[in-house]
């Protein structure tokens, strides 16, 4: 991919029918137990900690940041093995370090590599990952 723009990000990516979400925060936000979540519900491991994300057209993929590839890190248990890709493109970005206090939010956007993604942030209960599976598959209602 010569002349393809990519970027580095502190984020663990799971994909679902190669449409892939983005969870981002910082150190102990829980980007790897959301992860391990919804790979209880049949997600496969993209990238654990270290997502690069490359532009191609109007299209970013994710794929693991370094050598790598099918571990992620169960914290007070240690590294497990993964089913894991070696790439998806992004469809969805969590930000794991805001918390949404709305019941209706807004529709959010985040710009990676000038591709504006959708955005939702954090949500406290049981079916924030069932949520987040049930966007992948199906998007979310205008």
């Amino acid at each position: 991919m010569a002349g393809a723009a990519t970027t580095t990000l502190h984020a663990t990516t799971v994909t679902v029918a190669n449409r892939a979400v983005v969870l981002t925060g910082r150190a102990g936000s829980g980007k790897s137990a959301t992860a391990l979540e919804l790979m209880a519900y049949g997600a496969l491991l993209v990238a654990d900690d270290s997502t690069r994300l490359t532009r191609t057209g109007r299209t970013l993929t994710a794929a693991p940041a370094g050598p790598v590839r099918g571990l992620i890190e169960a914290r007070g248990v240690g590294l497990l093995y993964a089913a894991s890709v070696s790439g998806a493109k992004v469809a969805l970005a969590v930000d794991l370090d805001r918390k949404e206090t709305e019941r209706l939010p807004p529709q959010r956007t985040i710009a990676w590599l000038d591709v504006e993604i959708p955005l939702i942030f954090r949500v406290e209960g049981r079916h924030f990952a069932p949520a987040i599976l049930q966007y992948l598959k199906a998007a979310r209602h205008r």
